[in-house]
């Protein structure tokens, strides 16, 4: 289907269903866990009821079940962006609590960014002021959280190589640092142990999607990628609030701030960018708390620089995983670009016996990656819809690799990467790029520092 039919498809839908309401939301105590039920309303055709479970380890008062309500209805204003999707509902009601101008704004900002590459490639023609319209006219009103915090680190579990960085480097310096998960899965389980942690001692959130919405999806409603790392921020302030914890530490890295297709500001990881960082910590601070402390510590440096670091942790490489497609199963495909943009960032790291033993094969076989090696080195306009690092990361990462590792075996990728005469960076740029430190970070000083001991080492 081209763009024309496929925004033609998005305007029908509109029109189908005027609104899309968030109606309420549920918070009651059960068995040690805190269960919360949302209710979503659309056009009063479809209701959707997603769930969250957050285990608890001490009693709530009556007094926090009012502080947790706020908590939990911005992870709902987050959770909204799954359901609205399928529809573009033009008008966005919003019951439980009202917003003031500034906050519909923001969240108007996240909504549209966070949905760049869903407006892309279900070929939407639209723009921040006019995709949707929010009403939140509630008579109720939240008022910031007063709270006095442990200086204490949760700290968010991918199952990938960044967060395996982020927490062998923290376990160091910080004996309290508690490992979350949103959802489980064996590599996340598998970092956590081979990390020297219990899984006993970490936290596990159950977040389920409510069934009608893949019925939709298989009726042909509009479907895509939606802002995931921003329904973690709301989890994670919740969790922090819930065990007392200061410090929300993300792994994401510099490279995940450049946008997916070349001069536009879609980027798949629109929410694990420097620009949602920072205004979701303006936010917290004007709307919620100023206690909560959420910043990502690998953002001073780029995928490459983290590849290197992460390729000492030699017992975490049976178990880490970050493919997609296999991530059901447990393994990495072999056949998608988060698999190879992987396996070409380690390959200057690592011997080929231990690729082939991380990923089954050696990638840069495979012709049938072909198109996803061209998008990668940005030998075309966009790069893969995956969170995969910048176009200079994977460049400078071949580079290293042909001249320190590549043993002519007249492997397709590299030999097609040799044969399109692309850019070649000096040993200079390549040692720059290795060592560069980006200063739009929000790291506190003693966290940075132990960051540049660790690249220095």
């Amino acid at each position: 289907m081209n763009r024309l039919n496929k925004n033609q498809k998005f305007k029908q839908f509109r029109n189908l269903f005027p609104f899309f309401s968030y109606e309420s939301h549920s918070i009651h105590k059960e068995n040690n866990n805190l269960h919360i039920r949302f209710k979503f309303n659309l056009s009063d055709k479809y209701y959707f009821y997603p769930k969250m479970i957050f285990p608890l380890d001490q009693l709530i008062s009556e007094d926090q079940l009012s502080e947790i309500e706020q908590l939990v209805f911005h992870i709902g204003m987050v959770e909204i962006i799954s359901y609205w999707k399928a529809t573009c509902s033009p008008k966005l009601i919003i019951k439980p609590f009202s917003l003031s101008k500034n906050q519909i704004q923001w969240w108007k900002k996240l909504y549209f960014n966070g949905l760049g590459e869903f407006f892309f490639l279900n070929g939407v023609d639209t723009n921040q002021e006019d995709f949707m319209s929010i009403e939140a006219n509630s008579e109720r009103t939240f008022n910031k959280l007063n709270l006095d915090l442990n200086d204490d680190i949760l700290l968010p579990i991918g199952g990938g190589k960044d967060s395996i960085v982020s927490i062998e480097i923290l376990k160091e310096q910080f004996k309290k640092i508690t490992p979350i998960q949103l959802n489980t899965n064996p590599a996340r389980n598998a970092t956590i142990i081979h990390s020297g942690f219990s899984l006993a001692d970490s936290i596990v959130i159950k977040r389920t999607i409510h069934p009608e919405l893949f019925t939709l999806n298989e009726k042909g409603f509009l479907n895509g990628h939606t802002p995931f790392s921003a329904l973690l921020a709301f989890t994670s302030l919740l969790a922090a609030y819930l065990y007392n914890k200061k410090h929300i530490v993300l792994s994401n890295e510099s490279s995940a701030s450049e946008a997916s297709i070349i001069d536009t500001n879609i980027n798949h990881q629109y929410s694990k960018s420097i620009e949602f960082e920072d205004d979701f910590r303006s936010y917290t601070k004007k709307y919620i708390s100023d206690e909560f402390n959420y910043f990502s510590f690998l953002r001073p440096i780029n995928e490459l620089q983290i590849a290197k670091l992460f390729s000492k942790y030699k017992h975490h490489h049976k178990d880490f995983k970050s493919c997609n497609a296999g991530s059901k199963d447990n393994i990495w495909c072999g056949n998608c670009p988060k698999c190879l943009f992987v396996f070409i960032i380690l390959s200057p790291f690592l011997s080929e016996e231990e690729l082939i033993n991380i990923f089954g094969k050696n990638l840069y076989e495979a012709q049938s990656l072909l198109q996803s090696f061209n998008e990668l080195i940005g030998h075309k306009e966009v790069k893969p819809f995956e969170c995969v690092g910048s176009i200079d990361d994977v460049n400078v990462a071949l580079q290293l690799y042909i001249k320190n590792k590549y043993q002519h075996k007249l492997m397709f990728l590299i030999e097609h990467y040799k044969s399109l005469g692309l850019k070649t960076y000096t040993d200079q740029e390549v040692e720059s790029h290795l060592n560069e430190i980006n200063k739009h970070h929000n790291v506190p000083e003693y966290f940075f520092e132990y960051l540049i001991k660790e690249l220095q080492k």
